[in-house]
């Protein structure tokens, strides 16, 4: 008996989802709009977040949010209505931190006033590295000549970058993001930055690894096509982007990045990851 099609035909979305054992979600974008005040529900995933809950499968959130603590952020997020703990939430913040702790360096911090609390426990006194997040209004030519300064006077500059996206999306349009000014002091100080959070292999490993479970078992769901969907494919996931968010028409046609699947919003994927195991 021949089933060898079969078996192909289920490499791919959506039919991958039979075998999976975790998903991974992106936040803004996917979950809500962020802007005033906590922003906004995009219709249908907090259902979607509860189904996927209910089922088997494994769930995190893996984020580049830099704007809040990740307390202050599942904070807003349960308001808004998700049903989120924060150990299932990775930022990139706390990640950074651990680098820090393990090669000994003292941060020089261009980030957000709500992420400033991360860092109480992080020793800043003559700093030997530079942190970058997104600083938003505190992305001053004052704030960014100091970072350079920082980085230019080292004998051996190291720039972290907390994410490294172009722009997200807010209820009121599009804002530039924290790579557009890690570029800038890269292109400064002639260094490449180390990037922590997505699209790092480092990054999306460590949330493989506190599920337990191997990249083939996993779907990343993202707005973004190339740090969420490019990162999860880059590791080994399956990578699926929502058509809410940052998307725009053009990232279907992207040179290098093809998503595995493409949906109008998250309770899409969830109705159809679930009616393929048979829910």
């Amino acid at each position: 008996m021949r089933t060898s099609h079969f078996v192909m035909a289920d490499t791919g979305w959506p039919g991958c989802a039979k075998s999976l054992k975790g998903v991974i979600l992106d936040l803004c974008g996917v979950l809500y709009d962020s802007g005033e005040g906590d922003g906004v529900a995009i219709p249908g995933s907090i259902e979607a977040v509860k189904k996927l809950k209910e089922s088997d499968l494994q769930l995190r959130f893996c984020t580049n949010e830099t704007q809040a603590t990740r307390e202050k952020f599942v904070a807003k997020l349960r308001r808004l209505g998700f049903d989120i703990s924060v150990s299932e939430v990775f930022p990139p913040a706390p990640a950074a931190i651990a680098v820090l702790k393990e090669r000994g360096l003292r941060p020089h911090l261009l980030v957000h006033d709500g992420l400033l609390p991360e860092f109480d426990g992080v020793d800043k006194t003559n700093p030997n590295c530079v942190i970058v997040g997104d600083a938003a209004e505190n992305f001053s030519y004052q704030n960014l000549n100091e970072a350079f300064r920082v980085l230019i006077g080292l004998e051996k500059p190291v720039l972290f970058s907390l994410g490294q996206g172009r722009y997200y999306k807010e209820t009121d349009g599009l804002k530039l993001d924290v790579g557009v000014y890690m570029k800038a002091l890269e292109y400064a100080c002639d260094l490449k930055a180390e990037v922590i959070g997505k699209p790092s292999p480092t990054f999306f490993q460590s949330v493989l690894n506190d599920m337990g479970l191997q990249p083939h078992e996993v779907l990343m769901i993202g707005d973004d096509l190339l740090n969420d969907v490019g990162g999860a494919q880059h590791c080994g996931m399956k990578g699926v982007q929502v058509r809410t968010g940052k998307y725009r028409p053009i990232d279907e046609r992207h040179p290098t990045v093809t998503a595995d699947g493409t949906v109008d919003n998250l309770a899409q994927a969830v109705d159809m990851i679930l009616s393929q195991r048979g829910h």
